[in-house]
């Protein structure tokens, strides 16, 4: 080829500010989706799809913090947006920025494969006929919150066992006895919705999780939080962490495991409610599980329960399909990213929104997105040591947390944004 051509996979909150960045400078590209429309998980769907979200969700970060810098939102706008305020801001993005026109929908990237001469050979599907594409460079913008991942239990539960991410609405649990299990933000939310309808709710942890209210003194958790930033992170998460057991007390008095972790060691769950629900009996904890027995499950306590229906919020799989797993695979760790955008080795491929902060996504991949874009016209040079510094982001990462796979991308969010901030300030 004898001219820079991009392609982004994906027009998701991350994949629309990418979409952005690159055309402010006036590069020939094009973006792939699975959609209809932009949005990405935030495109509500009764069906199961690649949508997580369900009928009454909201966003766990506060509309301060959960905002592009150069679209703000209405003042109108909820605190914690819902859903449906999220799909439409996102939609008034891509319009105000004039980004339809670089994004071909209802199509499924199949493949994306390095030729000899080091270009992309992008093969999609639309409507049951494939094509292939040939692009310099390829942006990564798939989320990585679609491809389900279930837990592992002795037995077989032959009731209803759903994940979270073909949950869609309470309704159906009406009157019907119901386990939900995680302690992340999902599973809280799952629990609370269906004990609104359900004969009764359960809840099954495998550890103590810290639990923060989405308001404090009347403020938004995170926008108190974020009034620690000018503390080196490990003083701010044992501060944070100090207020939150101030704000709902010891997990003990709620009949749950207690935490056994540092602030910030696990995805601190932002929720209101599901403490209400279990000092109100609508929502009953219950420990591990031990295995299942047709539509028993029993729990490492040594108790047993029959159940009409569980839901695992049990997270997801970093999943890439359109790589071969030789080249590209993230599942299980580690993501030895630098900035966890660049790879070390292959110069022309690029992730934005491939993290997890302690806050939202897309305001860092704002901030990637122009990193991304200052490095495609040349004017951010890709260090030399770049392979050093990929693996020394995998071996001090900005928190210490649980060992599990869930935990392989996580970022501080302003640690995270001042280090993407302080690159854009090298470009020329």
């Amino acid at each position: 080829m004898n001219s820079q051509r991009v392609c982004v996979i994906g027009a998701g909150p991350s994949g629309i500010t990418a979409i952005k960045n690159i055309a402010d400078q006036n590069i020939d590209l094009v973006a792939y989706d699975y959609n209809s429309d932009v949005g990405g998980n935030w495109i509500y769907n009764e069906d199961e799809s690649h949508s997580s979200v369900f009928e009454t969700t909201h966003i766990i970060s506060s509309k301060t913090l959960s905002q592009y810098e150069d679209f703000p939102f209405n003042y109108s706008v909820s605190d914690y947006p819902s859903h449906e305020e999220l799909r439409n801001y996102f939609q008034s993005y891509a319009k105000h920025f004039n980004l339809y026109k670089f994004i071909e929908f209802n199509t499924l990237v199949k493949s994306c494969n390095l030729n000899s001469n080091k270009l992309w050979e992008v093969i999609t599907e639309k409507n049951g006929k494939q094509k292939k594409e040939l692009f310099t460079d390829l942006v990564v913008c798939n989320g990585h919150h679609w491809n389900p991942r279930y837990p592992n239990y002795p037995g077989e539960f032959t009731g209803e066992y759903i994940h979270s991410h073909q949950f869609k609405k309470a309704n159906p649990y009406s009157n019907k006895k119901v386990l939900v299990i995680g302690g992340g933000n999902s599973a809280c939310d799952v629990a609370v919705e269906t004990s609104r309808v359900s004969s009764e709710t359960f809840i099954s942890w495998r550890r103590g999780y810290r639990i923060v209210p989405k308001f404090i003194m009347g403020v938004p958790s995170d926008v108190i939080a974020s009034r620690l930033t000018f503390l080196p992170v490990r003083l701010k998460h044992f501060l944070a962490g100090i207020l939150a057991k101030i704000a709902v007390g010891s997990n003990k008095n709620y009949g749950l495991q207690e935490v056994s972790h540092n602030f910030g060691a696990t995805h601190p769950t932002i929720n209101s409610e599901l403490l209400y629900k279990i000092r109100h009996g609508k929502v009953k904890p219950k420990p591990d599980i031990k295995m299942f027995e047709g539509n028993t499950v029993h729990f490492v306590d040594g108790s047993s329960e029959k159940f009409d229906s569980i839901i695992a919020c049990t997270g997801y799989i970093l999943s890439h399909p359109f790589f071969k797993n030789e080249l590209i695979d993230y599942s299980s760790g580690p993501v030895d990213l630098y900035l966890k955008m660049f790879h070390p080795k292959i110069s022309n491929l690029y992730f934005i929104g491939m993290f997890q902060p302690l806050g939202c996504i897309w305001p860092g991949s704002e901030q990637q997105s122009r990193l991304l874009a200052k490095a495609l016209t040349g004017d951010w040079v890709r260090p030399k040591n770049i392979k050093k510094l990929c693996e020394r982001e995998v071996n001090n990462p900005h928190i210490r947390q649980v060992a599990s796979s869930r935990h392989t991308i996580t970022v501080d969010f302003h640690k995270f944004m001042k280090e993407l901030k302080h690159e854009l300030k090298k470009a020329s």
